[in-house]
């Protein structure tokens, strides 16, 4: 595959002697923002979903920074000094120097087992015989974002406000994004055709809760955190940290590609992207990339970079993009290729993205990825501080800084192949990796996180070739990778291996982990079908087939489906139609329950949902009453369907899942526990994803907060000796998991 330059290898070596790392990020971000005052460049913009641009213009704004940035370099002396008492104070508690989080999302317990039987992964093996091995409880519903926000907060979902990755708006029934919101700046100064915007826009971390890693830095122990789901916008502490999972490409979606094609056959309607038929002038193609709105401006509409591609060959072609020029050549991505969108006013949007020559006889076909926000000069806060995405920039060149940058609905579409994918995830792995490394390097205190997103997405998109009943088995035609998983697996492997050559000494803890497991996905429950036919929903005359539940009768509807985790109910009150009466919620959401517990799927003869889990039993905390009333627990090969996800009901309660995406997870959270292995051994048999905040905190010698659902776990010195505590890991942490 074309993998494109990444710079110099940021592989670690040895230590590098020099001051604390937290010190060190601290007087890098005061020289960066006193180089910044001195230089006066054009003011930063910031982007998102309808919030436009921001942009600081005033003079007080500028003496503001520029006092802000003096006295900051003034108090550092006395603000390092506190920080090492503090730190002084904390490692005298603690059992460990460091502590080391891998985490592999979604990597599958029965897969690691069978192929360490088979010897294939001998690193996971060693760490099974030096230290533990065991199955990780998850969270119901079983899914990335919850999960990894349970990981950070050490609580159940009813506390940290993550059901899902949507949820809906209560008053529309519209989905919409359950863990970040952002809107405009409440205030604009009109000057001519421009509107500047007073301020920044408002981006609002939705999911609640406080990572473990800010008690940590109350503590004085620096923390290092890798593209960690949940975690944008990113939040203040003693530490550096670069977002992931729900970072927006740079037109504030969670990711639309474009396809350019001459071919006016094709489907014109993707989920997730976007195709523009253009026309062929001899050799010439001309096009435009679609960027964001312009909100500086008057009716400024949208952004567009106009670019033009001349073929040259049957398998080559010249792109001219933004006054440079890039070789196309089919099959194989360019490397990242940077844009800029002209706001007005001097301001300038920049991004990347990357370029694929599909075809260019009988017919001409490009894929373009979802523009990336440039992490050299970020539109919106990505990292803290602000420089840290800015240095990965220097240290291994542009990479993907969207949350989920492996673009799965173009492998859905058919658009790329398997090989083109599994580009996207090797890349986006080794991007990380590298990231990874070099936080191990520099970091020799405190503690360490990053997420490898490859297993989930690989998981994802090609379980259809570990299962021979998968509707989807035979394939997709094209370049097909059906070793794709055990391959993954082997690169995993590999990872552990340097990872634990990094960790090899007495004083550092690693752990191995990941959030969920994966099962098979054959077919879809459309649950708003059941609904209709048992009388829970109703559809307006002219309602069938309608998306995001534009059909609906709200005015007879009891219960509705959207997203991809359960049921609500339409609740008096609560949703902006509600007709069900609070008193009557209790009872509605048990008779629904019984009714949906041992669904089955005639056509199969099997169970499709196990239970049906009562969210107020489940769940325990403030923000319980926002998630779905119940929570779908489906059986292994089913899943809720596409169609029920996007609030269109079907004629019919079952649908064969023909896409590439093949495998899931979000089904009954006791059939898909995560893994946990360590290179130290815990007591506990069943440890559950919560307890991994409260053991960091305990091994470092913090008190763990009694709001934290999870125990400490037993873990044993250096020595192999596990030391009993009071804190003991419960398991049975909700009655789904």
């Amino acid at each position: 595959m074309n993998h494109a330059s990444r710079g110099s290898d940021s592989s670690p070596t040895h230590a590098r002697p020099g001051p604390q790392p937290g010190a060190r990020w601290h007087l890098c971000c005061v020289a960066v923002a006193v180089i910044v005052l001195c230089a006066v460049p054009p003011a930063q913009a910031y982007i998102g979903p309808g919030a436009g641009f921001a942009v600081g213009t005033t003079l007080a704004t500028l003496f503001l920074a520029f006092f802000s940035a003096l006295g900051a370099l003034l108090l550092w002396p006395l603000r390092s000094f506190i920080r090492f008492l503090r730190q002084r104070r904390a490692h005298a508690k603690a059992r460990v120097k460091r502590f080391v989080v891998l985490g592999l999302d979604g990597l599958e317990p029965s897969l690691v087992e069978r192929y360490m039987d088979q010897g294939k992964l001998p690193n996971f093996s060693r760490l099974r015989e030096q230290g533990t091995y065991r199955h990780l409880g998850t969270t119901a519903p079983a899914m990335t974002p919850v999960a990894w926000s349970s990981f950070l907060t050490g609580c159940n979902p009813g506390k940290h406000n993550v059901f899902d990755f949507l949820t809906r708006d209560k008053r529309t029934y519209l989905p919409t994004l359950s863990s970040v919101q952002i809107n405009p700046p409440r205030k604009t100064l009109k000057f001519g055709k421009y509107r500047i915007p007073i301020g920044k826009p408002d981006i609002r971390l939705l999911r609640k809760g406080k990572p473990f890693w800010n008690i940590l830095g109350e503590h004085g122990i620096f923390s290092n955190i890798i593209r960690m789901p949940i975690t944008f916008p990113p939040e203040g502490f003693h530490g550096v940290l670069l977002s992931a999972m729900c970072v927006p490409d740079l037109r504030g979606s969670q990711g639309t590609f474009s396809y350019f094609t001459t071919s006016t056959s094709a489907d014109e309607e993707h989920i997730g992207g976007e195709q523009t038929v253009v026309q062929r002038n001899g050799d010439t193609i001309k096009a435009e990339l679609i960027g964001p709105a312009n909100t500086m401006v008057a009716a400024g509409g949208i952004m567009k970079a106009p670019f033009e591609v001349r073929i040259t060959g049957p398998d080559s072609a010249v792109l001219k993009l933004g006054g440079e020029e890039h070789r196309l050549t089919r099959g194989k991505y360019t490397s990242w290729v940077p844009l800029s969108f002209k706001a007005g006013l001097g301001i300038k949007v920049k991004g990347i993205c990357q370029f694929l020559l599909i075809e260019t006889e009988p017919e001409f076909k490009l894929y373009v990825t979802p523009l990336q926000i440039d992490p050299a000069s970020p539109a919106m806060p990505i990292s803290h501080p602000k420089v840290y995405a800015t240095y990965f920039a220097k240290l291994i060149g542009p990479y993907a800084t969207m949350g989920l940058a492996e673009d799965t609905w173009a492998l859905n579409a058919k658009i790329l192949d398997d090989e083109t994918f599994l580009h996207q995830c090797d890349e986006a792995d080794d991007e990380r990796i590298k990231m990874f490394f070099d936080a191990l390097e520099k970091t020799r205190s405190g503690f360490i996180a990053c997420v490898v997103d490859g297993p989930d997405r690989i998981h994802h998109m090609f379980w259809r070739y570990e299962d021979e009943k998968h509707p989807a088995h035979n394939g997709q035609g094209g370049r097909e990778r059906r070793d794709a998983i055990e391959q993954m697996y082997l690169r995993m492997d590999e990872l552990v291996g340097k990872t634990l050559a990094q960790c090899d000494d007495d004083n550092t803890m690693l752990v191995v982990m990941s959030d969920h497991g994966c099962a098979s996905f054959r077919r879809g429950v459309d649950l708003n079908n059941w609904l209709i036919n048992n009388g829970y929903m109703k559809l307006k005359p002219d309602g069938a087939g309608k998306k995001y539940l534009q059909g609906v009768d709200w005015s007879q509807t009891k219960a509705y489906c959207v997203g991809l985790t359960g049921i609500f109910l339409n609740l008096k009150g609560r949703e902006g139609q509600g007709i069900v009466e609070p008193g009557e919620a209790a009872a509605l959401r048990a008779e629904i329950a019984e009714k949906l517990n041992g669904l089955k799927d005639d056509a199969t003869g099997e169970v499709a949902i196990n239970r049906a889990f009562d969210a107020h039993q489940i769940y325990r905390g403030p923000y319980k009453d926002e998630a779905p009333d119940l929570v779908i627990g489906y059986n292994k090969g089913y899943r809720v369907s596409w169609e029920a996800a996007l609030g269109q009901p079907t004629d019919a309660l079952f649908h064969d899942n023909l896409k590439a995406w093949s495998g899931d997870h979000i089904i009954d959270p006791r059939l898909v526990p995560g893994v946990l292995f360590s290179n130290r051994r815990i007591a506990e048999e069943s440890p559950h994803i919560t307890d991994l905040a409260p053991t960091v905190l305990d091994m470092f010698g913090v008190e763990v907060p009694g709001n934290m659902d999870g125990k400490p776990l037993n873990v044993a010195g250096p020595d192999g000796v596990v030391h009993a505590t009071d804190n003991a890991a419960e398991t049975g942490k909700t009655e789904a998991a």
